[in-house]
């Protein structure tokens, strides 16, 4: 059975080392054996499994305690089935909650340079144009906070 050092898993998981043993330490992952005569923590495929599934989790903002819920519900399988949707659809609401004030800040942000663009043009009327563009961009921007 082929083991990496933590440094490998490292490499090949995209989470760092304190990351690796902070997820053992919280039990997201392990016990991780250790090398025998020096102690250092020896992961498997199986662990690698695990822990490129936790960094996709920690990618999406996911918090250690769903992250936790998720790998339980991993172990259950089937009858975890629904559980685990709902989990997954619930961060897929927040992300896309997260999206949509991004692009109020966007938007915001490209209307009030339209506006400072008109003015250096002297341009009154595309000034006031941009002026409540940017005012509207202002409200989608509260309701998006």
């Amino acid at each position: 059975m082929t083991a990496f050092t933590i440094q490998d898993v490292a490499r090949r998981s995209g989470l760092t080392e304190p990351t690796l043993r902070y997820y053992e330490d919280v039990g997201l992952i392990g016990p991780v054996d250790r090398d025998e005569s020096s102690g250092h923590r020896r992961y498997h495929e199986r662990d690698l499994d695990e822990l490129q599934a936790l960094a996709c989790l920690r990618a999406v903002g996911m918090s250690i305690e769903d992250m936790r819920t998720y790998q339980s519900n991993r172990t259950r399988g089937p009858a975890a089935a629904a559980e685990q949707r709902d989990l997954l659809l619930r961060h897929a609401d927040r992300v896309e909650a997260e999206i949509a004030a991004q692009h109020a800040r966007l938007a915001y942000l490209r209307e009030k340079a339209a506006l400072w663009d008109a003015r250096e043009k002297g341009d009154a009327e595309a000034e006031a144009e941009a002026t409540r563009r940017s005012l509207d961009a202002a409200r989608r921007l509260e309701v998006a906070r």
